[in-house]
């Protein structure tokens, strides 16, 4: 069931992209509505799914994780797909892995210390992981775009 969000609710969202912390009655005031009204929006949002959480954005380079990585996961056979997904989630340095159409069954954001560690996880890691036949990885130089959706 898709929920219908009205401007307020676009306008709580986009304070809440910007700032998690912002207080409610900071948008309250901004929104021209009460306090108490928009603590029943973001928990319409949540309940609907629109709304999944808040979290602090950290940095890895500031914890010595220099390298991003992107890694296109071959398969030697569709069926192996859910034991794949787990020895991949067992592995600290992959943050995001998409099931993915096209040349790969997946596709992951592996964040590593160095070009060495980066080596170690594809060779004595990735590519032991039963199931998985071929890797082909791209190395993040900059990333020059850093934004959430926009509405």
């Amino acid at each position: 069931m898709k929920v219908q969000i009205d401007e307020v609710d676009r306008k709580i969202l986009s304070y809440l992209i910007k700032n998690a912390r912002i207080p409610f009655l900071e948008i309250a005031r901004e929104c021209g509505i009460s306090g108490a009204a928009i603590h029943q929006r973001v928990k319409k949002l949540e309940d609907a799914g629109i709304i999944d959480g808040s979290r602090f954005i950290v940095k890895p380079k500031a914890l010595g994780y220099e390298v991003c990585a992107y890694v296109g996961i071959s398969l030697d056979h569709a069926h192996q797909y859910k034991s794949v997904v787990e020895k991949i989630d067992a592995i600290s340095e992959i943050v995001e892995c998409h099931f993915t159409t096209g040349n790969f069954t997946f596709l992951v954001k592996v964040l590593c210390r160095d070009n060495q560690h980066l080596m170690d996880i594809l060779i004595n890691t990735l590519q032991n992981v039963p199931g998985v036949s071929k890797t082909e990885t791209f190395i993040s130089l900059d990333q020059t775009v850093d934004r959430e959706i926009k509405l």
